[in-house]
């Protein structure tokens, strides 16, 4: 997923394997120049990396900025564990462009004129979601966000403070009611917990993302209806669901 406004590098939302697409759309043979806010450093959400062309053009400079890793020690050693042989054939440091890597954790940044916030989420590891304002238009990134598992459905402070009064608010809904009992620990949530944070928050806009791998087009339709059937009188204008090739025009 990547957010682009004029006069602002691309920042690209996590690098899971649709990195690779959306980057045969770029001059192969023209420096890259850009940022990626990785939320977590699960497979699914850092695989695409060194399948990205620009990564192989010299000049290319890729900043990735991820939540700090205790087991590894840092973003660059949790990266270099997985990118090196016998897993990927060459080590991060080997590719022709270059990759810097560094650690963001309850801070905010500025990105060449982008703001980015930068808060805790409710996930399984140490994880981030991002609030990213560039031109005119705010953006909230939520992943993967675990909602209660029993008791009151909280939305955490750190979660609000991100999706507060955003133009889109892009977050997980893994999982329908029925499933949740008997995941109820796997670090994510349903599309209901992701209207009833936009509803708090006064976000405009809710895409819904991250849908369970086992799903259908028709299963998301349907996730979708019932999103869709909740936003009335909320003050979310819109609900949709996140699929390829989709792009949203932020005025």
């Amino acid at each position: 997923m990547v957010l682009e406004a004029t006069g602002h590098p691309p920042i690209v939302l996590d690098l899971g394997t649709g990195l690779r697409f959306w980057g045969d759309t770029l001059d192969a043979t023209e420096p890259f120049r850009g940022s990626a806010l990785v939320s977590h450093l699960h497979f699914d959400h850092i695989q695409g990396l060194p399948f990205f062309p620009p990564v192989l053009c010299p000049g290319t400079r890729f900043d990735v900025y991820a939540p700090p890793q205790p087991v590894e020690g840092s973003v660059e050693g949790a990266f270099s564990a997985f990118l090196r042989p016998p897993f990927f054939p060459v080590t991060a440091e080997e590719l022709p462009g270059d990759i810097r890597f560094h650690e963001s954790w309850n801070v905010d940044l500025d990105l060449d004129g982008a703001k980015v916030m930068v808060r805790e989420v409710p996930h399984v590891g140490p994880t981030s979601g991002y609030r990213i304002e560039a031109g005119g238009a705010t953006v909230a990134y939520i992943p993967d966000h675990q909602m209660p598992a029993a008791g009151p459905l909280t939305v955490s402070d750190g979660v609000l403070e991100l999706c507060e009064g955003v133009d889109l608010l892009i977050h997980d809904s893994q999982y329908t009611v029925a499933e949740f009992p008997a995941k109820s620990t796997w670090g994510h949530c349903t599309a209901e917990f992701a209207v009833q944070v936009a509803r708090e928050a006064g976000a405009r806009r809710l895409v819904l993302f991250h849908h369970d791998p086992s799903r259908d087009d028709a299963a998301v339709d349907e996730i979708l209806t019932r999103a869709r059937g909740l936003a009335p009188g909320t003050g979310i204008e819109e609900v949709l669901a996140a699929h390829e090739g989709l792009v949203i025009s932020l005025g």
